[in-house]
């Protein structure tokens, strides 16, 4: 009986360690994911380079959309010069997705610090959900493509896929 009990937990422990494994792009894009993250942080975007092609596009939680890295670039440094100078960012999870040998997206549920906006509106602390699309160019994996999303608590509830049934 020991050995059984001792079997069934090696297999649930090995299972679930093999679950989390990430393949090789997969840790490629986390790690890019996570210099995005660093910028943010740092509040300093002069790596954007490093992380994004030059035709990202950026749509943030607000509806802005940014067209190319350039402008990317430079909205994220106004804004970190003023509302975000202070405001730091936590990864949460990540989902990775690879839609074809070269392209992969991503979902990273993020926690971000309360601010005030430029027009003087308080944001509480809150969770931000950003779908990211990664390019691979020359071995590389770029971030050519941004959402970003305000998680609202209150609707989360109502989600109905949280009631689906479940399939067997």
């Amino acid at each position: 009986m020991r050995k059984l009990v001792s079997f069934c937990l090696l297999f649930l422990l090995s299972n679930a360690l093999f679950a989390q494994a990430k393949t090789p792009d997969e840790v490629a894009v986390d790690k890019q994911v996570n210099a995005l993250i660093a910028s943010w942080n740092n509040h300093n975007y002069d790596d954007i380079a490093n992380y994004a092609t030059e035709d990202c596009d950026w749509v943030n939680v607000v509806g802005m959309w940014w067209k190319n890295r350039r402008e990317i670039q430079y909205a994220h440094q106004i804004f970190h010069e003023g509302m975000f100078k202070n405001v730091t960012l936590t990864k949460k999870s990540v989902h990775f997705r690879a839609v074809t040998k070269d392209v992969m997206v991503v979902h990273l549920l993020q926690r971000v610090g309360a601010y005030t906006s430029p027009s003087g509106t308080f944001y509480p602390e809150a969770d931000n959900l950003k779908l990211l699309v990664f390019v691979k160019k020359a071995e590389k994996w770029l971030l050519t493509a941004v959402e970003n999303v305000v998680v609202v608590e209150q609707a989360q509830r109502s989600n109905p896929v949280n009631k689906m049934p479940k399939q067997e």
